[in-house]
C-alpha cells in the first residue's frame, strides 16, 4: 500500500527523524553497461519520497556511463536552499532541459537544470501529486486542500496548467476530489480521482471516475466510470487508457482496468491487483503491493500484461528468486534501449531503502542502497 496516498498517511507521520547524511558514492563494479554512446541516456535520477512529515525527501543518480551512484546530490549541489528537497517527494520527470520534482506535503514543484540538479526556482502548488507535459506548458494534479482524512472533505481537487517558461500558473481546471496521476493523448487530459481522504469511513465516499479534460479548451468534459480509489492512469500506443484502482483494503481488491479511447468506456478488466506500472512498447510490467485491513498483511506479485492483447503474459518478470528479498516494491522502471528492469524496495519505510537491477531476463544485477522509500525514476538523455 503506498502510504502517502490513503488513509494511512496520517499514521506514518513523524515516525523517523534522522540527520541529513552528506552525498554517499557507490561504484557499480557488475553492471555490464555496453557502449555507453548506444543507450541514448547519461543516466537517471530517483526521487525518494522521505516519511511524510520528515522533510526527507532526497534526489539521487546513476551513472550510465562510469556505474557511479550518488546519494543525496540535490543537498550538496544546493546547500542554500531552506529545507533541501522538502517534505514527500511525490512525482519526478524531465522535459527540455529541466528536471521537475513534485514535492507533495511541502506544496511545491521543485525546478531542476536537468544535466546538473542546480535549482531555477519552485512552482507553488498546495498538496501536488503528479506532473505531465504537453508542448510549452506542465499540467499538474493537486489535491487542493490541506492533508486531512475526513469524510465529508468539502475541497475538490483540480489540474493546475502551469507556463514551464515562466513557472506561473496560467489556469485550473476543477476535477474529482483527491485527483492523482494523469496522462495525455489525442488532445485530451485523463485524471484518475481517488476520493482517497474520504474513503477512510464508508467505500461508497471513494471517488471512481475518470475525467476527461479537452487540452485545448482545458475545460472538464465528461466523466468515465471506473472503480473506487484510482491512482495511475497511462495512455498506451494506440491511445486506450489503463487505470488501476487501490480498491478499499477490505473486501474490493486492487483491479487494472482497459478504457477504449474511442468508446471512452471501461470494455475490460484485467483481475490482477496493480499498485504501480511502466510501460516499455506493449508490454506494460506491474508489481501490487496489496494492503488488508482484514489481515492486516501485504500480498506482493508481480506480472506482465500485452497491451494489444490485454492478457497477462507472465506472473515473475524477477526469475532468480530475489523478489524474495524485497519487502515492498515502490517504485519501478524499464530501460527502453537495454531493457534492464529497475525495481526499488521501500523496506519499513523509515529506513534506506534499496534498488534493484535486474536483465531482461529477470536476474539480478546489482542492488544499492537508497533515501528514504525510493519511488519515482527519470531518465536522462544524452545531451546533444
Amino acid at each position: 500500500m503506498r502510504k502517502h496516498t490513503t488513509t494511512a498517511c496520517l499514521f506514518l507521520m513523524l515516525l523517523a527523524t534522522a540527520c541529513r547524511k552528506d552525498v554517499a558514492v557507490f561504484m557499480n563494479e557488475d553492471t555490464d553497461l555496453g557502449d555507453p554512446s548506444q543507450n541514448g541516456f547519461s543516466g537517471f535520477y530517483l526521487l525518494n519520497e522521505g516519511n511524510m512529515g520528515s522533510n526527507k525527501s532526497t534526489l539521487d543518480y546513476f551513472d550510465f556511463s562510469t556505474g557511479k551512484y550518488q546519494r543525496n546530490i540535490y543537498a550538496a549541489i544546493n546547500p542554500t536552499v531552506p529545507k533541501e528537497m522538502g517534505d514527500v517527494g511525490n512525482d519526478i520527470a524531465i522535459y527540455g532541459s529541466r528536471l521537475y520534482a513534485v514535492i507533495n506535503a511541502s506544496n511545491k514543484i521543485e525546478v531542476m537544470d536537468a544535466k546538473t540538479a542546480k535549482r531555477i526556482g519552485q512552482i507553488e502548488i498546495p498538496n501536488c501529486r503528479y506532473i505531465k507535459f504537453h508542448k510549452d506548458f506542465a499540467y499538474i494534479t493537486s489535491y487542493a486542500g490541506p492533508i486531512e482524512i475526513n469524510p465529508n472533505y468539502a475541497q475538490k481537487g483540480y489540474v493546475a496548467k502551469v507556463d514551464t517558461a515562466k513557472l506561473q500558473i496560467v489556469d485550473k481546471c476543477i476535477v474529482g476530489f483527491q485527483p492523482d496521476n494523469l496522462d495525455i493523448t489525442n488532445g485530451k487530459i485523463y485524471v484518475a480521482n481517488s476520493g482517497g481522504y474520504m474513503g477512510a469511513g464508508s467505500t461508497e465516499k471513494y471517488e471512481r471516475t475518470v475525467s476527461v479534460i479537452d487540452l485545448q479548451s482545458f475545460k472538464e468534459e465528461k466523466r468515465i466510470d471506473v472503480a473506487y480509489n484510482l491512482h495511475h492512469v497511462k495512455a498506451d500506443k494506440r491511445g486506450n487508457l489503463w487505470v488501476t484502482s487501490r480498491g478499499d483494503y477490505k473486501k474490493l481488491p486492487s483491479r487494472l482496468y482497459f478504457i477504449d479511447n474511442q468508446q471512452q468506456k471501461v470494455t475490460d478488466t484485467i483481475p490482477i491487483a496493480a499498485s504501480n506500472y511502466f510501460l516499455d512498447g506493449d508490454s506494460l510490467y506491474i508489481y501490487s503491493t496489496e494492503w488488508s485491513y482484514i489481515t492486516y498483511s501485504n500480498v506482493i506479485s508481480y506480472a506482465i500484461v500485452d497491451t494489444r492483447t490485454r492478457q497477462v503474459i507472465s506472473t515473475a518478470f524477477i526469475t532468480d528468486g530475489t523478489e524474495q528479498e524485497i519487502e515492498v516494491p515502490y517504485g519501478i522502471m524499464i530501460h527502453p534501449v537495454t531493457k534492464d528492469i529497475y525495481v526499488t524496495d521501500a523496506g519499513n519505510y523509515v529506513s534506506p531503502g534499496i534498488l534493484y537491477c535486474f536483465t531482461a531476463a529477470g536476474k539480478r544485477k546489482w542492488s544499492v542502497r537508497t533515501g528514504d522509500i525510493p519511488a519515482h525514476f527519470a531518465l536522462l538523455p544524452k545531451q546533444k
